[in-house]
């Protein structure tokens, strides 16, 4: 009797588990379908595009129908938001996962309609395509439920692996080729680092899972005889973690195979290594930074409050420090590209920037504020790269030279890339500038909170970094309206000599696919409220923290100090 009582308990919960990770398990089916396709003659002439959006998007109304509760897997009145931890505890089921799922589902299904438009990838390959990109979007939702260190390496191997394949997808192209050898040899280093970095915490905290791994975690930060003194192995393998997280994000020093990569790959595959691929790693970055500093309330309740301070006296100003090192760079780096990729790739490590200053505080609305400026970056970065796709097709080109005067032959493109880039720069009242905004706000609100409870020097912190991001948003005006400057208001050498330039044909597909992005980035930027109350649903189960907003300083304290 026994025995069939424990047997029924794993079916059940083995169900429960399957519909937590459906949209996964989606994905995989439609993986193997595509596979199994590919051996067989009826499906030699059938281009996999359709396939892959018709079950992305499956997936994606799946993910949506648990963020709406539909599937009845977690209590509507738990007050952590909703956790639910699925195969034994190695992934966790939660508001930020289902949001995330979301997020990179979309991205999927746009990117593919994307490629369509484009026709990279043509019939032949479209099947290698197709499942290497789901490959890598399952990498993805791993990523950002993992709930274990174990998990965390293989969501970052299952992510990068197909990501080194998709940068050399142009056959015959010798700096594609380069871009993904140089992409595989630098990812393996730091996965290799990371790796070392897990296994000195799992060995010398006896688990890895993340929940226990943070009470252990904060115990070993605390002073002993009045002095801090950090244990090597915890330090180093913190620092080795960090720095395989820094690679996926391409912070400073560890953002070299960015520029190189983006411009060897096709402008579609870089759409994806700046979206997804960065929003996946900052997805796992907060997961990870936010449950060993105490943000997981569950977590946080199982220590005496006034202890995870010692974490924020590490944490958060070693994510300032990186945060601004990477904004800045990438914004002064921008400036002197003349290749569009290489630009917004810059852009792009500028922009990882932005969002790790989001994180630093250690808040909630930190969180909230990385998840709202996700989705603005998804339309305009994605736009913004799109643009680029169709420009190269017309013009047979992505370096800017190529570009001069191209509003007068291409004026539907270089207008609503005139509208992705004034995003990226913060002009309101586009997407970018609501998303900056809140960015500036929480460090605004944690430097004050820091400062009013005893903590000047971590305010301090906030308030510099700070003004370190309004100076980056000056000077990225500079790059952004170079471009704007050579495709708008520049001349041909052909007009110069008096001939007529002939304009470029824009496929009537192409031109519904940027004006349709640029709406989005114009509805988010002047309707942001929903959006913004989507977001802070998305880190309901992070509640435990020292908040952001000034009207809840008083509550907030009382969770924080004894």
């Amino acid at each position: 009797m026994l025995k069939s009582h424990v047997i029924q308990q794993l079916q059940d919960q083995l169900g429960q588990d399957v519909l937590a990770f459906l949209p996964e398990l989606i994905l995989c089916g439609a993986i193997v379908l595509m596979l199994l396709m590919r051996l067989f003659r009826a499906f030699d002439r059938l281009h996999l595009g359709a396939v892959a959006f018709a079950l992305s998007a499956v997936a994606l109304g799946v993910a949506v129908g648990q963020w709406r509760g539909d599937f009845g897997l977690v209590p509507p009145d738990d007050n952590l938001g909703g956790r639910l931890d699925i195969f034994t505890g190695l992934l966790v089921y939660d508001n930020f996962t289902v949001f995330m799922r979301i997020f990179l589902l979309t991205f999927a299904v746009l990117f593919v309609v994307l490629t369509r438009l484009t026709g990279i990838p043509d019939r032949e390959d479209s099947a290698d395509f197709y499942t290497l990109l789901l490959g890598a979007t399952l990498g993805m939702c791993v990523m950002a439920s993992a709930n274990h260190l174990l998990m965390v390496f293989v969501g970052v191997e299952m992510a990068s692996l197909p990501s080194y394949a998709l940068a050399g997808f142009l056959k015959g192209r010798r700096k594609s080729s380069e871009a993904s050898l140089k992409y595989v040899v630098y990812g393996g280093g730091a996965s290799g680092i990371m790796l070392y970095g897990i296994s000195l915490l799992a060995g010398k905290f006896g688990t890895g899972s993340l929940p226990a791994l943070a009470e252990k975690y904060v115990t070993a930060l605390q002073p002993t005889g009045g002095a801090f003194a950090v244990d090597p192995v915890l330090l180093l393998g913190t620092m080795f973690l960090l720095v395989g997280l820094a690679f996926k994000l391409s912070a400073v020093p560890f953002h070299f195979w960015c520029p190189d990569v983006f411009e060897g790959a096709s402008a579609e595959v870089a759409g994806f290594l700046s979206v997804a691929s960065k929003g996946a790693a900052l997805a796992l970055t907060g997961r990870i930074i936010f449950t060993l500093g105490g943000l997981d309330g569950a977590v946080r309740a199982a220590v005496a409050p006034e202890k995870w301070l010692a974490v924020a006296d590490y944490l958060l100003p070693t994510l300032a420090v990186l945060a601004a090192v990477t904004a800045t760079f990438g914004n002064l780096a921008a400036y002197r590209q003349t290749n569009l990729k290489r630009l917004l790739a810059y852009s792009t490590i500028a922009h990882a920037g932005y969002m790790i200053m989001a994180l630093a505080p250690l808040t909630r609305d930190g969180v909230a504020a990385v998840l709202f400026y996700l989705i603005a970056y998804l339309f305009t970065n994605l736009g913004a790269f799109a643009a680029v796709a169709f420009l190269r097709n017309q013009t047979g080109s992505e370096d800017l030279s190529d570009m001069r005067g191209l509003v007068r032959r291409s004026p539907v493109l270089t207008i609503t890339l005139a509208v992705f880039l004034l995003s990226l720069l913060g002009i309101p009242p586009l997407a970018g500038f609501a998303a900056k905004f809140q960015v500036f706000r929480v460090l605004y609100d944690g430097g004050l909170y820091y400062n009013q409870n005893g903590h000047p020097g971590l305010g301090n912190v906030l308030y510099g970094l700070l003004v370190i991001g309004g100076l980056n948003t000056v000077v990225s005006v500079l790059y952004y309206l170079k471009v704007l400057k050579v495709t708008i208001l520049e001349t041909t050498l052909d007009e110069v000599e008096g001939r007529e330039t002939e304009p470029l044909p824009t496929p009537g597909k192409a031109s519904l696919y940027v004006v349709l992005m640029a709406l989005v980035i114009l509805a988010v930027g002047v309707l942001w409220d929903p959006l913004a109350n989507v977001s802070a649903q998305g880190v309901a189960r992070f509640r435990a923290a020292p908040g952001a907003k000034v009207e809840a300083m008083a509550r907030m304290d009382a969770e924080v100090r004894p």
